[in-house]
């Protein structure tokens, strides 16, 4: 980028938030809190597409921003930068450089190599899937951070290990994020949002909410989406196409490793713990209550300082190690928190609410669009928990004013909160601290979150039309 270039894109994005809190017509946005919060979001965004400064640097303008021109309590915007899932990621990241001291990072890559194959549709598929599976059950974030580290040391042993200069890495990073997004909607349990949705549902109905009402209601929809993602994930992957070798070749490179050192087996056996804590946090999580995800791989973290080598010398040092923490995806996962805390928190999410029930929807199609499009697009640039909490009620009260059931809309509304694609907020900022370009994601992501409103409006008005088992719970 030309310095030239870089003055204006630094330029353009002060510019877009003064002209967020001018322009936004006040009879929309009252508050110039709430005008503030949707500037920062434009400015952030525009900063990461652009990249005229570090991403890392363009997601500590939540704090910088609030400072100048107060949306809401600093404490509640500084808390995002040391969040639980922050600890999480700093302790998956702190695991995966103890696999590049010992090796096993290689040998991991070589191994799945030999596995999965090397025909490019079949990886993609196969992370996609992996991480659509496992968000089902598991949080999201859990799902994204475990999953990454493995992809990037296959994607490193094969030489396409700089993200963003590789078509395959990028593309590869970009779907274990939308798969791990795309599997928390197949059930209750495949994150926060759900769990606030399902406690809706259990209000409007007055008793229980089975969880498998959801899998089956749900069904039909995560089926067609699916077949999007897939088809338009390997759109562009001719059918020979290859990462290179051949699973035979990569079986033999894997024989020719030496047998598996005793800090490779503790480096490995750590993750695979903190792993499967996470996974199984429900069966443990009455006789230890405080012990969360994050906290597991911040224990795990701290013991892998403690391996040694067989020459008796720590295999971790700190003044090694943090230069190999991806400390970038810490810093853009967190301003995505930051940002999303400034649109909720100012009011300007609820306004947003307010002007949709001011549409007058009556129903059917459009009012399928309506909430499918908004609670995607609030899902980008706020987390989906929040998302679901400020979307979820205001879906319900503008269908009882409609005087229809709000059931199926409540469902509608779990699809978009459920899934985004364009801004590297939320899960999307970990791929992107490993190397991958916002301006992919957003290229990318765009075409997605189109394809998604139409298929969705489609798909939901049809249940909601023709499936009566859709408007009950």
């Amino acid at each position: 980028m030309s310095k030239t270039k870089q003055r204006i894109y630094l330029m353009i994005g002060p510019v877009l938030f003064v002209l967020c809190c001018l322009a936004i017509p006040k009879s929309a946005f009252p508050a110039l809190a709430e005008r503030a919060a949707i500037g920062t979001v434009a400015w952030m965004a525009f900063w990461w597409v652009t990249a005229p400064i570090d991403y890392a640097v363009t997601a500590f303008l939540p704090i910088a921003i609030n400072a100048l021109v107060t949306m809401c309590d600093m404490s509640a915007v500084i808390s995002n930068y040391a969040s639980e899932t922050i600890l999480l990621l700093l302790g998956a990241s702190i695991l995966t450089v103890s696999w590049e001291e010992t090796g096993l990072d290689k040998r991991i890559a070589a191994s799945l190599l030999g596995l999965i194959g090397d025909n490019l549709r079949i990886q993609l598929i196969f992370w996609f899937m992996l991480s659509t599976l496992l968000s089902a059950i598991l949080p999201n974030a859990v799902v994204c951070a475990t999953i990454t580290p493995i992809a990037v040391s296959m994607l490193k042993y094969i030489g396409e290990g700089d993200i963003a200069n590789s078509r395959i890495g990028s593309k590869l990073l970009l779907y274990i994020a939308y798969g791990a997004g795309l599997g928390g909607l197949t059930s209750p349990l495949g994150g926060a949002m759900n769990l606030v949705t399902v406690d809706y549902l259990q209000q409007l109905t007055g008793k229980e909410y089975m969880y498998a009402s959801w899998v089956v209601r749900f069904l039909p929809i995560m089926i067609v989406l699916l077949l999007i993602n897939i088809i338009f994930m390997i759109r562009d992957v001719k059918k020979g196409e290859s990462l290179g070798g051949s699973r035979e070749y990569f079986k033999k490179e894997y024989k020719k490793f030496p047998p598996t050192t005793i800090e490779e087996k503790i480096s490995l056996a750590l993750f695979v713990i903190a792993t499967v804590l996470a996974f199984t946090r429900q069966f443990y999580q009455n006789l230890l209550p405080g012990l969360k995800p994050a906290y597991v791989f911040i224990i795990c973290a701290i013991l892998s300082f403690l391996i040694t080598r067989s020459d008796g010398e720590r295999l971790m040092l700190w003044k090694s190690v943090q230069t190999k923490i991806i400390w970038e995806m810490i810093y853009i996962f967190a301003g995505g928190l930051a940002v999303g805390t400034l649109i909720n928190e100012s009011g300007a999410a609820e306004r947003i609410g307010e002007l949709v029930s001011g549409m007058g929807l009556t129903g059917g199609l459009t009012t399928v669009f309506v909430i499918v499009t908004v609670t995607l697009l609030m899902s980008d640039v706020t987390s989906n928990t929040a998302t679901a909490a400020v979307a979820i009620p205001i879906v319900i009260s503008i269908v009882k004013g409609m005087g229809l059931n709000p059931i199926p809309y409540v469902y509608v509304a779990s699809v978009g909160v459920n899934l985004s694609y364009m801004l590297p907020t939320s899960i999307r900022a970990i791929p992107v601290g490993y190397g991958l370009q916002p301006k992919y994601m957003l290229k990318e992501g765009w075409k997605m979150t189109v394809f998604i409103i139409i298929s969705m409006t489609i798909v939901c008005t049809l249940l909601l039309k023709f499936w009566p088992a859709f408007s009950t719970v």
